[in-house]
């Protein structure tokens, strides 16, 4: 019983890069749809209302760009009124919903996915894909709180020293560059003794293996092999599907593959929804036992 974040990080990202692929690079009103509403919904039962912020932030963020688009726009042949002798049509309102839900969408995945991938898990994935880009990336972020807590060393320092004066605009700004001299050169100095202590303990001779407490299973094989059969049916019915908003609209009826590949990539999309979905309700049934 694991949930969807339990599972290996290549399966997680391989599923939403998937998603996200599939409604970045193709603009069919089915699959744009789909991914919005998968996505908040996902979003949703991964967080709770916690986030409803988050979700105001994406409508208002769906209503201006929905709404941009026909004041900028004026292609098309059905005019609905006209603003300062600029025709508003139906065509560039259309396309400007669908634009919105299609990044609205995207966002709502990526989100979710910076919420799933802790640091640990895409130092798995990059360490898998390049050790040395792994160690790299493990380095700078470790830097980050070891900078933070060096600034605000120099800083209590330099108050007291009463190098500081309150009130005194272009002394903040004297001090805020020295601060900033001397944390450069802490950082230099750092690296340097980081690279000789590498070295001294025998970096880059031989072949090294780096350790991780993830394991391929095999429901995450499972997960990896739905997900690309999903993904080869949205492949090919994107390819069968058209639809054109200007002129005027025009769209070419679904057929099977289409009717297929849209019903795979709904069926993609709800992966992670159905996955949480059943962890919670396995879990809180087990709690009821006890």
């Amino acid at each position: 019983m694991r949930s969807f974040s339990e599972y290996d990080p290549l399966a997680v990202t391989a599923i939403i890069f998937s998603i996200t692929g599939v409604v970045m690079f193709c603009s069919y009103p089915a699959f744009t749809a789909v991914a919005l509403i998968s996505g908040a919904l996902y979003y949703t039962v991964l967080c709770g209302l916690e986030r409803l912020k988050r979700h105001v932030w994406f409508g208002a963020l769906f209503a201006v760009l929905a709404l941009a688009n026909p004041l900028i726009s004026h292609n098309g042949v059905t005019v609905l009124f006209v603003i300062n002798n600029n025709p508003v049509t139906l065509e560039a309102f259309l396309y400007g919903i669908n634009s919105a839900a299609m990044i609205v969408g995207a966002l709502y995945w990526f989100s979710i996915f910076s919420k799933i991938m802790t640091s640990e898990k895409l130092l798995y994935i990059t360490g898998v894909l390049s050790p040395k880009l792994s160690l790299v990336m493990s380095m700078a972020i470790r830097f980050v709180p070891m900078f933070r807590a060096q600034a605000k060393k120099v800083s209590d320092a330099q108050k007291a020293m009463g190098l500081f004066r309150e009130d005194n605009f272009i002394d903040d700004i004297r001090g805020y560059m020295r601060i900033f001299s001397i944390l450069t050169t802490w950082a230099l100095e750092n690296g340097i003794t980081t690279a000789d202590s590498m070295t001294a303990r025998g970096y880059g001779v031989g072949r090294r293996t780096h350790f991780s407490s993830f394991r391929m299973r095999k429901n995450d094989i499972l997960l990896l092999a739905a997900g690309a059969l999903l993904l080869g049916l949205c492949a090919a019915a994107a390819l069968s599907l058209s639809f054109s908003f200007y002129p005027r609209l025009e769209a070419d009826t679904p057929d099977a593959s289409g009717i297929a590949g849209i019903a795979a990539y709904a069926v993609l999309c709800m992966l992670p929804v159905i996955i949480e979905t059943e962890a919670t309700l396995k879990w809180k049934y087990l709690q009821s036992k006890v």
